[in-house]
């Protein structure tokens, strides 16, 4: 569907601005399908993002400060999320054996099986792409994508 069609609007001051608010809205929609994939297994799209950024480092462990810089959503708070998944049993936090105002935060076992599932639900969502975009349009939209974000 054009976005045109999708938010009831014909007209845009530019090309720039249309693939702007393209991205937000496409972003928005891709987020409500992560939230139906992950909603069997009760965790938010940012907890999903913090699980996955402990299983890259496990077994070591990260600070809340790492997650926070390594999540898509920076603006989500990370010590909220950590502890969220902490009364699941996602995870495990502990003092730092180096400083004992900085708090490691591990995924266990139970955190790594859930990850497992939850990952193989959004695998399955993504894979729909596939009927709709080529890899290589996939490939051109990484690309575009890349050169969009600016420092």
């Amino acid at each position: 569907m054009k976005i045109e069609d999708a938010i009831q609007q014909k007209q845009f001051i530019s090309e720039f601005q249309k693939a702007h608010i393209n991205v937000l809205y496409t972003a928005s929609f891709l987020n409500q399908k992560t939230l139906k994939a992950l909603k069997p297994f009760q965790i938010s799209p940012q907890q999903f993002n913090i699980l996955r950024i402990l299983r890259g480092r496990y077994p070591q462990p990260a600070s809340v400060k790492l997650l926070t810089e390594k999540m898509i959503d920076k603006t989500s708070n990370a010590s909220r999320l950590v502890e969220k998944l902490r009364t699941k049993g996602l995870v495990a936090r502990e003092a730092s054996d180096d400083d004992r105002r900085k708090v490691d935060v591990q995924i266990t076992k139970a955190g790594l099986e859930l990850l497992e599932q939850a990952s193989t639900a959004i695998e399955q969502m993504i894979q729909k792409y596939g009927t709709t975009i080529t890899p290589e349009e996939a490939g051109a939209l990484n690309g575009l994508l890349d050169k969009l974000r600016w420092k």
